[in-house]
């Protein structure tokens, strides 16, 4: 069967969310910025929230399928879609991913989509921690660097996998959560293809000039199978490990690539990495 084709942007919607994307930016660094022992995740959240409007956007995560809050926050053993709140406390040595976006009105007057994540930890961190964080950061720009030049989107998967084979964390490989994935974003939050972060029979949807992907493994400590809790949107781990989160919105244009979530475009981090940077102002 036939699902939805993938939305090609031009170059001027590429830009849009390229504005958006700066102000996602913004959001996650402070968040970050904030983020201390003794501060609830609803005080981060509001910082979140206080920023993206501040700038001219709005929050694309609060009110989306009926989620109340700006920013996703997932600490420790909460994978991803952690609900702030005011009752939850940060303490010395807490693992916190925060995934947030928003949007920007722009061409074809209509709204344009950022969604970005990351992981850091409050206070004095484990190093079995930091080296989870470390690993799940590569994977994701690994994941990332493979869409250059790639023919299928089902290259972020097998970069992942290699990623996590080749880097094990306290003696094992890290576990890759399957059921959530990284997706095709634009004037839609969530849209076609899917970006999966691990190796299937389907080398996944043909990549054309024009597509932008959220690429975001997730991984952890321990095993990665996961249940909800009853509020219907935090995933957490069966066993209690921990878990890490990245995310970046990428752009695909003329043989480049441009991270729509960084104010530069990501041209160090791709540099790095052998990726052209694709220039939107050309």
């Amino acid at each position: 069967m036939f699902g939805p084709k993938p939305e090609i942007k031009t170059r001027a919607q590429l830009a849009a969310m390229a504005e958006a994307g700066a102000i996602t930016y913004a959001m996650l660094e402070a968040c970050e910025r904030v983020a201390d022992v003794g501060v609830s995740t609803a005080e981060i959240d509001a910082v979140a929230e206080a920023v993206c409007r501040e700038a001219g956007g709005r929050p694309n995560f609060k009110g989306y399928q009926g989620f109340p809050a700006t920013v996703c926050i997932s600490v420790n053993d909460e994978i991803v879609h952690g609900i702030p709140s005011p009752d939850r406390v940060l303490a010395d040595g807490d693992v916190v991913s925060v995934d947030g976006g928003c949007t920007v009105s722009g061409p074809g007057n209509r709204r344009w989509h950022s969604d970005s994540a990351r992981t850091f930890i409050v206070g004095e961190p484990r190093p079995v921690d930091v080296e989870l964080v470390e690993v799940t950061l590569e994977s994701m720009w690994r994941g990332i660097a493979a869409l250059a030049g790639a023919s299928r989107v089902g290259v972020v998967g097998r970069a992942v996998e290699a990623v996590v084979s080749q880097r094990p964390v306290d003696g094992r490989e890290l576990g890759i959560v399957e059921e959530f994935v990284g997706h095709g974003i634009g004037s839609t939050l969530h849209q076609p293809p899917d970006v999966r972060n691990f190796v299937t029979r389907d080398r996944g949807a043909r990549l054309r000039s024009g597509m932008a992907l959220c690429v975001e493994p997730l991984l952890t400590l321990g095993e990665p199978d996961n249940d909800t809790l009853d509020d219907g949107w935090t995933v957490c781990t069966l066993d209690g490990s921990r878990a890490a989160h990245f995310e970046h919105t990428v752009a695909l244009w003329e043989g480049g690539l441009r991270i729509l979530t960084l104010p530069d475009g990501g041209a160090a981090e791709l540099a790095a990495l052998g990726v052209p940077l694709a220039d939107l102002n050309a």
